[in-house]
C-alpha cells in the first residue's frame, strides 16, 4: 500500500517594526486563509507592543536584533523550516485572501517563486508618484539585466518553495532585499510567476517607514553591485570601450603630429601619455571582464552542483 502524501508546511512570514495598529488583522486575516499554517512574526527592533500584540494573536514571535528588512529575510531563511514559505508585510496592505493565487503554482510546480504584482490594481493614495517612477525605474533595470518581463520588482507579498530558500543567498541589509531575491533568481535561472494582487493603502494608525531617496538610492546601489558582479564581462566590457574610445579621441592629436611634421616630432606630449594610459588600462577592462565571466561561470557550476546535492538529501 503506498503511502499517503503528506500535506505540505507552509509558514507565513511577516517581518515587523512597530506594526502594533496593524498586526493582529493581518495574522487573523492569514489564520483563516491558512489554518494549518504557522504564522512567524519577526519582530525587528520595534519600540511599541508589536510582539506582545502579535503573541497575544496566536504568532510564533522570533526576534530580529539587527535593524533592517534584509536581515529579518536573511533570519527567516536561516530559523525557518517548511515546504512553502509566504512573505507578507505586517502593515495590512495585501488582503490575506490572494494568498492562495501565490501558493498554487508553487504547489504545483510551474514557479520556484509567486510574485503578487501590485500596480494593475491599487488603491488612491496608496502609492506616491515618486515612488511609482522608481519602482518603474529599477523594473526596467532589472528586466533588462536579467532578460525578463516582470512587472513589480519590489513587492513584499511573495510565496517561494525550499528550494529557494537552499540556493538563494541574501547579503542585503534594507528594503533592497527584494530586488536582490529577483536578481539572484534570474541569474540562477528559477522560475519566477506573478498573479495580480489588490493593493490597500496603509491605514490611518499605520507609519510607513519607507525613505524615498535614501531607500531607492540602495535600491540602485544593489543593482548595480549585483551587475557588476554577475555580468562582469559586459560591465567591464563596457568599461573598457569607453576606455579606448576616450585614448583613441586623445591620440588624436599625438597622431596627427607624427604624421604631418617631416620630423615625426610629437608636439602634444600629455595627450600621447594619456591616450596610452587610457588604452592600457582598456585592455586590462578587457582581460579582466573575460577572466572573471569564466570564474563566474565555473563558480555557478559547482553551486548548481552542490545545491543539487543538498536538495537530493
Amino acid at each position: 500500500m503506498p503511502a499517503l502524501q503528506q500535506p505540505p508546511i507552509i509558514a507565513v512570514l511577516i517581518p515587523c517594526y512597530n506594526e502594533q495598529p496593524t498586526i493582529a488583522r493581518v495574522i487573523e486575516d492569514f489564520r483563516r486563509q491558512l489554518p494549518s499554517a504557522v504564522v512567524y512574526v519577526f519582530d525587528n527592533c520595534s519600540t511599541d507592543a508589536t510582539a506582545a500584540t502579535a503573541k497575544e494573536h496566536g504568532a510564533v514571535v522570533i526576534k530580529e536584533p539587527r535593524k533592517g528588512k534584509g536581515f529579518v529575510i536573511e533570519s527567516m531563511f536561516d530559523k525557518i523550516n517548511a515546504d512553502i514559505y509566504v512573505t507578507v508585510d505586517g502593515d495590512d496592505t495585501y488582503p490575506a485572501e490572494d494568498v492562495h493565487k501565490l501558493i498554487g503554482p508553487v504547489l504545483a510546480g510551474d514557479a520556484d517563486m509567486v510574485v503578487g504584482a501590485r500596480l494593475s490594481n491599487y488603491a488612491d493614495n496608496s502609492f506616491q508618484p515618486m515612488h511609482l517612477f522608481g519602482n518603474k525605474l529599477i523594473r526596467a533595470l532589472v528586466n533588462w539585466m536579467g532578460n525578463a518581463r516582470l512587472t513589480d520588482i519590489m513587492s513584499g507579498y511573495r510565496a517561494f518553495s525550499r528550494r529557494v530558500v537552499e540556493k538563494i543567498p541574501v547579503v542585503s541589509a534594507g528594503f533592497e532585499v527584494e530586488t536582490e531575491m529577483t536578481i539572484q533568481m534570474l541569474y540562477h535561472r528559477m522560475k519566477i510567476a506573478e498573479v495580480q494582487v489588490s493593493y490597500r493603502p496603509r491605514p490611518a494608525d499605520s507609519i510607513s517607514k519607507l525613505s524615498l531617496w535614501r531607500d531607492g538610492c540602495r535600491v540602485l546601489w544593489k543593482i548595480f553591485s549585483l551587475f557588476r558582479a554577475f555580468k562582469p564581462l559586459t560591465f567591464f566590457g563596457f568599461l573598457g570601450l569607453i576606455l579606448l574610445l576616450a585614448g583613441l579621441l586623445a591620440g588624436l592629436a599625438p597622431i596627427n603630429d607624427y604624421i604631418t611634421n617631416p620630423d615625426h616630432y610629437v608636439r602634444h606630449v600629455p595627450l600621447a601619455i594619456l591616450a596610452t594610459g587610457l588604452i592600457i588600462l582598456s585592455a586590462g577592462c578587457f582581460f579582466l571582464g573575460i577572466l572573471l565571466h569564466a570564474i563566474n561561470w565555473r563558480l555557478r557550476e559547482l553551486h548548481n552542483i552542490i545545491t543539487r546535492k543538498q536538495y537530493i538529501k
